[in-house]
């Protein structure tokens, strides 16, 4: 504390001998004062001082994305004892940026961004305070105070599709797909190879909403993939909307993001389930005792930071049994989702027998698999 006192001192001083000469709006810093910044950013922040801040994409009762995150975020403060600040419902664009830096000005770090539209505006407002860190969830760009944390929901999304494939008698699925990013895409992709392992049959339509979170906009495109011939709707949206559809017409129903089966008691069998606790904790600790350092985590199923919610006893007889034979090989390692041979809707070979796709292309995928029927929007 007495250097950290020294160098404020010093950088105060600087100050007033600029500002005498005239100058303090419009001159850099000296390199002294860069140094000593730096320094200073490096620093562990005393747990009393720390003030995390998240901001939220959605309102924290959307049941599904928001609501998960906010479940670790409590699962933090009563794991490290501190309290959190929570802004809810921040469009992705200029206005996240605003509230960004908003927060900094507040005095609060870190900062915790949950949605893949806030990475502009992440990254501009860590580039101008380098003393804060942040944290991006599902983004694909990290700075020296900027770091990426997702999970590796395809595996996740392929074992719901096992479920899915062998519960429909129609053969014909629907998605309730959000926005056509890579995330999405690599989503549909898993499910529908994990649908297709157990019935070859089957087909998985896909309509886009262009939301993340619009109950009335999801419930009604599940609707018309129902009018379109499927008895089973599966979806990439933050609210049960799709799966009360389902549940109104008599379909089934494979949810995401939490176990949603209250909200459709009779459609639900089961959905990929987030568990950002444990990674709360461990970012924020890294915070508080000086050990920070940017990466780029996506953890695997075997992490727990992604599962799947229980199988529903409604589920096919097989369900639970095939689920977990491909679950054991995933989380030994042995064997992943997109392991070749894989081709897309075209036909056209993406990746050979028995290679093993790199992560790099999973997170840039733009393509569908064999058994998708939709397209992918122009961006």
């Amino acid at each position: 504390m007495r250097k950290f006192a020294a160098t404020i001192l010093s950088l105060v001083v600087a100050l007033g001998i600029l500002a005498g000469c005239g100058g303090a709006k419009d001159s850099a810093p000296s390199t002294d004062a860069k140094k000593d910044a730096a320094a200073a950013a490096q620093q562990p922040a005393a747990k009393k001082d720390l003030k995390p801040a998240f901001v939220y994409v959605g309102p924290v009762g959307d049941a599904g994305w928001t609501w998960a995150h906010d479940q670790g975020r409590q699962h933090m403060e009563k794991q490290l004892g501190l309290k959190a600040t929570f802004v809810e419902s921040v469009p992705e664009g200029a206005d996240s940026e605003r509230i960004f830096e908003e927060l900094v000005q507040k005095g609060h770090n870190p900062i915790f961004g949950t949605s893949f539209g806030y990475m502009d505006a992440m990254l501009a407002v860590a580039k101008r305070h380098p003393e804060v860190k942040f944290f991006h969830a599902t983004g694909i760009q990290t700075a020296e105070n900027l770091s990426t944390y997702f999970g590796r929901e395809y595996q996740a999304r392929y074992l719901t599709g096992i479920v899915a494939g062998l519960q429909t008698k129609k053969n014909v699925i629907g998605y309730v797909a959000a926005m056509p990013i890579a995330e999405v895409i690599r989503g549909i992709n898993a499910f529908t190879m994990g649908a297709r392992s157990v019935n070859p049959a089957v087909k998985v339509k896909v309509v886009w909403t262009n939301t993340w979170y619009d109950p009335a906009r999801e419930k009604d495109a599940a609707k018309s993939l129902l009018d379109a011939g499927a008895d089973l709707i599966t979806m990439h949206q933050d609210t049960p909307g799709p799966l009360q559809a389902a549940e109104e017409r008599g379909a089934w129903a494979v949810g995401y993001n939490s176990d949603m089966s209250k909200f459709a008691p009779k459609a639900f069998l089961t959905a990929p389930v987030w568990n950002w606790g444990p990674y709360y904790v461990k970012a924020v600790k890294s915070v508080q005792e000086g050990t920070f350092k940017a990466d780029a985590y996506w953890g695997p199923m075997k992490d727990g930071i992604i599962d799947l919610a229980p199988i529903s006893d409604k589920a096919h007889a097989d369900a639970k049994k095939k689920v977990e034979e491909v679950k054991s090989k995933i989380l030994a390692g042995t064997w992943d989702v997109f392991t070749g041979p894989v081709k897309d809707q075209s036909g056209k070979e993406r990746l050979a027998k028995d290679a093993k796709m790199s992560d790099k292309d999973m997170l840039s995928m733009d393509y569908f698999v064999e058994g998708v029927e939709g397209s992918i929007p122009k961006k």
